[in-house]
């Protein structure tokens, strides 16, 4: 069976992964989170102490990682770190594994061999304009800084986490600039994508929009 692609790429905050699980729900198609594999090599770039400058170590812990997602999970080894990945402090490191142009080359790798051969929707920063530039589909959501910063403050809070508000913003803007000026796969918008403003629409208003796109174009 031919692979049928869906990208959604987009800044932290704008809605992408919910929206993207939704997505492969309403379709039937399998998800791919690419966020939480960058999040998943920062993590275990942290447990090993390493220093932002360390880039090769990345690179090699990218190679290496024992990972596997299933059900929703994220596992290293045998250690479900799912909500781990999640820390403020992930978030950031993750920002700074995925300008390493080795880790992105492992992940890449990754992504595309997950999705040969299957009905996918996968969700990230270059999906669209990298891993899956012939892909069927393509979406890139966006939404205002302050409102991007507070469905994470949201979320972060939710959990039980204590975050300031601020910080939370000064965090995503520094993110935000990593992953726009990287050399390796900045974020922008792919060739061909529809670009959504999510800012004062509901998970369900575009939803809605970005199933009837694909519609129109991919017979299902």
């Amino acid at each position: 069976m031919s692979s049928i692609i869906i990208t959604i790429d987009g800044p932290a905050g704008s809605g992408k992964s919910t929206l993207a699980k939704l997505l492969a729900s309403r379709l039937g198609f399998d998800f791919l989170d690419t966020g939480a594999m960058y999040r998943a090599v920062a993590w275990a770039s942290l447990q090993a102490n390493l220093m932002p400058q360390d880039t090769q170590s990345m690179g090699m812990i990218a190679a290496q990682l024992p990972l596997r997602m299933q059900d929703k999970h994220v596992f290293i080894n045998d250690t479900d770190v799912t909500l781990d990945i999640r820390h403020p402090d992930v978030a950031q490191m993750a920002s700074i594994v995925a300008s390493v142009p080795a880790v992105r080359e492992a992940l890449v790798t990754q992504q595309r061999t997950v999705a040969q051969g299957r009905r996918m929707v996968t969700e990230g920063r270059d999906q669209g304009s990298v891993v899956f530039p012939d892909a069927v589909c393509k979406f890139f959501l966006t939404a205002s800084p302050v409102v991007r910063a507070s469905r994470r403050y949201s979320e972060l809070t939710a959990a039980g986490r204590e975050v300031d508000f601020e910080t939370l913003l000064a965090q995503q803007q520094e993110r935000d600039e990593r992953d726009q000026n990287r050399a390796c796969s900045p974020l922008v918008k792919a060739d061909g994508a529809l670009e959504i403003d999510t800012s004062d629409l509901t998970p369900d208003e575009v939803l809605a929009h970005m199933e009837q796109t694909i519609r129109s174009v991919v017979r299902l």
